[in-house]
């Protein structure tokens, strides 16, 4: 074979290998790279032509893999998993090349499980927590009927009090079964990017409104900072939850029960940019730092006996990073001990 065609048949390889969706890596006889496409190259930086393949993959279950396909001439499957710089999962599929010149070439293909993992992990959470958020006042509800047909039947007294604790429960059950539905349908839109101008000072002022009572309740003062008004592309309902749980969040969690003497929520929007900046403010005891990277996981509470008791589902900061990622924004939490708390939304300003 002359130089041409060698030539000639290893850019037909290379052109082979760059046209697969997936990571694609060749080897001839001694395990020496002989093409590897953009896809295996961002999987496996280190990757060139001419090099071992044991100098990049470091993986002692596919080099085992490798060497059973060259006594067997029969394709193998593979899972290898790597921990560094992250923890990724994928699956290696090797098999013989047909190819005159390069004999018992082998290729080597590799589908990235990490994602396909990480949301079957999730999933299995997602379900364990739901299933365990509904039991406890389901468990409630039919004890508290069972004593009233029971023990209880004709006590009027004990009857006014489990019906108080038995609608509280109901409640309690409503607003987790709302929560997951909306978040349902916030992660069915995640890719649509809503265009519609919404003027958010309006949403905060009137969120602010609507929760003064509750602020009143508590002893906390609602302060809003705000030009007359900033208007960004957006869902108007899904921006109202994402006001409605900033705010209840800070006065419930943050301004309430602190001991502090400053008992206020802050909220100060402003304009940096072509971006808008929404900052809830509180000045209560504030947020461990080991709890900061986690309040945004689905049912992830910092203290669950006060979020049950001050009627959080543990789902309202996730439901807002999702609102904020569909809006095209971000969402930061920042903390001290004794410093109280910040949520900022940033958004993109409306540029019609």
């Amino acid at each position: 074979m002359d130089e041409k065609t060698r030539n000639r048949d290893r850019s037909l390889i290379r052109s082979f290998a760059e046209a697969m969706p997936q990571a694609v890596v060749v080897i001839n006889r001694h395990d020496r790279i002989v093409a590897a496409n953009s896809a295996a190259h961002a999987i496996l930086p280190g990757l060139q032509t001419d090099i071992p393949l044991a100098r990049t993959l470091r993986s002692p279950d596919v080099l085992d893999a490798i060497d059973r396909v060259r006594d067997a001439g029969r394709s193998q499957r593979v899972v290898w998993s790597e921990k560094f710089p992250v923890e990724r999962l994928f699956e290696v599929n090797i098999a013989p090349l047909a190819d005159e010149m390069f004999e018992q070439a082998l290729i080597l293909s590799l589908h990235d499980l990490s994602d396909a993992r990480r949301l079957e992990r999730m999933r299995v959470d997602f379900v364990a927590n739901a299933s365990h958020e509904l039991r406890t006042p389901l468990a409630s509800l039919l004890g508290f009927v069972e004593t009233l047909e029971g023990p209880a039947k004709e006590d009027a007294e004990a009857r006014t009090r489990f019906l108080a604790i038995m609608r509280e429960q109901a409640q309690r059950m409503s607003r987790l079964v709302d929560d997951l539905l909306s978040l349902s349908r916030i992660e069915q839109h995640l890719h649509v990017r809503p265009e519609t101008p919404v003027d958010l000072v309006g949403i905060f002022r009137h969120i602010a409104d609507t929760l003064s009572p509750v602020a009143e309740e508590r002893g906390v003062e609602l302060v809003i900072e705000a030009p007359t008004e900033i208007v960004v592309p957006g869902d108007r309902d899904e921006l109202l939850r994402v006001a409605e749980n900033l705010i209840e969040n800070s006065i419930k969690y943050g301004a309430s029960d602190s001991g502090t003497v400053d008992r206020r929520v802050v909220v100060d929007l402003s304009e940096h940019g072509r971006q808008a900046h929404i900052a809830v403010r509180d000045f209560g005891p504030g947020i461990a730092p080991e709890h900061l990277p986690r309040l945004t996981e689905r049912f992830y509470r910092v203290d669950a006996g006060q979020s049950r008791a001050k009627g959080g589902t543990g789902l309202g900061l996730a439901i807002v990073k999702h609102i904020v990622a569909r809006h095209g924004g971000r969402l930061n939490i920042e903390s001290k001990l004794k410093e109280g708390a910040t949520f900022t939304v940033t958004l993109p300003l409306f540029e019609g």
